[in-house]
């Protein structure tokens, strides 16, 4: 496969597959908080960094670093002082962004310090909505005004790079009330945020209501009316949308999330973790208990392996860049493949150029205003 992009160090994740309760909605890898469980992950999550770096090439620098979940600020502060640990003996290029994950109801003051003392430079909030009604129907632990005391602490600890989640489409709730919701967060001023429409998903506790009759999901109409109001809102805030679902302010773009984007090399630490490195994509495996046992006997923890040909590594590359509002760059695709992508994908952008979903120009491809909304109509058609 002729991918350019595998010359570049990847970026770093690591999954914290703990949370002291699951929201309703989730169907992330996760598992109830327990201490021993813990214990013994956090001594397998070693095990696998010492894996990954006794093959680290020289020179290599991580451009960024995720810690995510589960609830990485649901662990003690001892545990999670072991997770930042195992995260920074890889190496880091100079400026490079580190963000961990933080759910309001777990934050304090110590473990801010603690973060800041490690370098993270980078907090997102999982705030989901200041609405209480809504915080409890969604299973959320903590209340509007607690997330209000947790962003004021993260300033307070002297970070300048925040990220808020938001959750829209949440059955029971009003356009008006999500402008409220939207208007409340704006006022704290942050650099970036994320806004997702809620997905009932099998397997949740809501997926279970549904399927029972007893959970509806929220009206598509409402659903893009609330999409919209979100892109009106924050643009007269001078937050820019740069992506289906996030918006930051000039320079605060989550630059781990672009390696997604963008299809470039990524390793991915502990259960569930996924990693695309030299054209292969492998996922850790997902029970916890099995993930421990496997790197104790010295065992790869790999539960699937795929290797990406050419016309995969093309689409997926094609699929994830027009997630981005600047889409994908004729020359960054040819300098990445060798290959023009407007003759490998001539039919599909002409079908949806005449749909008026995507829109070409001198520069590249991307999704236009039309299009945003139904974008995975859009990829469909570039699958292989």
């Amino acid at each position: 496969m002729c991918d350019r992009a595998f010359s570049l160090p990847p970026a770093l994740y690591i999954h914290v597959p703990f949370c002291r309760r699951k929201c309703h909605y989730c169907d992330f890898a996760s598992v109830p908080l327990e201490a021993d469980l813990v214990k013994r992950y956090l001594g397998a999550l070693k095990r696998e960094a010492e894996r990954e770096l006794a093959s680290w090439p020289a020179g290599w620098e991580v451009p960024s670093i995720y810690i995510g979940g589960g609830t990485p600020t649901a662990l003690e502060p001892e545990d999670l002082e072991v997770v930042l640990a195992v995260a920074a003996l890889f190496p880091r290029a100079p400026g490079a962004e580190w963000t961990v994950e933080a759910n309001p109801g777990t934050l304090d003051r110590a473990k801010l310090a603690l973060l800041a003392a490690a370098g993270v430079n980078r907090l997102s909030l999982g705030v989901q909505s200041f609405d209480d009604h809504l915080l409890s129907f969604l299973g959320r632990i903590h209340t509007a005004q607690e997330a209000e005391e947790a962003w004021d602490m993260a300033r307070a600890a002297g970070f300048g790079n925040l990220n808020l989640d938001l959750i829209y489409a949440i059955p029971g709730q009003t356009l008006r009330a999500w402008r409220r919701t939207l208007r409340r967060a704006l006022s704290l001023r942050p650099e970036h945020l994320s806004v997702y429409s809620l997905s009932i998903e099998p397997g949740t506790e809501f997926g279970r209501r549904a399927e029972a009759g007893n959970l509806q999901p929220v009206a598509e109409e409402l659903d893009l009316s609330m999409y919209r109001a979100a892109q009106e809102l924050l643009a007269e805030a001078g937050i820019k949308q740069y992506e289906i679902s996030n918006f930051a302010r000039s320079g605060f773009e989550c630059r781990h999330n672009l390696v997604y984007w963008r299809n470039e090399p990524y390793l991915g630490l502990g259960p569930a973790a996924t990693s695309y490195m030299s054209g292969v994509r492998r996922t850790n495996r997902e029970d916890v208990g099995e993930y421990v046992r496997a790197l104790t006997a010295g065992e790869d923890p790999t539960a699937a392996r795929e290797v990406a040909t050419l016309d995969l590594g093309m689409a997926e590359t094609v699929i994830l860049g027009l997630r981005l509002t600047e889409g994908i760059a004729w020359e960054r695709f040819y300098g990445r493949f060798g290959r023009d992508l407007r003759d490998v994908y001539a039919d599909p952008i002409r079908r949806l150029t005449r749909a008026g979903l995507i829109e070409a120009d001198a520069q590249g491809l991307r999704l236009t205003s039309r299009g945003l909304p139904v974008a995975n109509r859009v990829f469909q058609e570039f699958l292989p």
